[in-house]
């Protein structure tokens, strides 16, 4: 069980909104929290193990109007920085934040380590942008990759996805509530 939040709007401040979004989320996942917001053309990610109930959600009002974050209560990986969330692509124009497990990831992972993607945790989370990535080069839009992505993911799921070159926010899910 986790705790997802995001925020797209015309304040600057997202990612202490986001911070206070999971501090009444706490209770979803204790293991660990994330934070991703939109810079520039990259995301910005911080993220550590133990309660995000202990952070400053002031710490986080840089100049960012688009942002996601996560409390995670570990079921693939261990209770690890890196594998907390949220996890990027390569580029790290795509982040992603998800409570769900994905039955197939890991069959997914060796089709995407065989085209050329290095991944840096154990979780199952870390294939989603990495598949956002993949579909984007086809579809050349980030929504369809996102629908595209879905229908090869097995299991039951929600996240938001955050696409820095088209300052988009989308949320999906199958059988998970959002």
């Amino acid at each position: 069980m986790c705790g997802i939040f995001g925020y797209v709007g015309k304040r600057n401040d997202a990612g202490s909104l986001v911070i206070d979004g999971l501090k009444n989320l706490e209770y979803r996942g204790y293991d660990s929290w994330g934070i991703a917001c939109k810079t520039d053309s990259k995301v910005s990610i911080e993220k550590d193990i133990g309660k995000i109930s202990s952070i400053k959600s002031e710490d986080f009002s840089s100049n960012c109007s688009l942002a996601i974050g996560h409390t995670r209560w570990a079921t693939h990986g261990g209770v690890t920085q890196q594998n907390a969330h949220p996890h990027a692509n390569g580029t790290e124009t795509i982040a992603v934040v998800h409570n769900g497990i994905l039955e197939n990831y890991q069959q997914l992972r060796r089709d995407l380590e065989s085209k050329g993607h290095e991944f840096k945790s154990e979780t199952d989370t870390e294939i989603i942008p990495h598949m956002i990535e993949e579909y984007m080069k086809e579809t050349g839009d980030f929504t369809s990759a996102i629908k595209k992505s879905c229908e090869a993911f097995e299991g039951r799921f929600a996240f938001l996805a955050l696409h820095t070159e088209s300052n988009t926010l989308v949320a999906a899910r199958r059988g998970s509530p959002l």
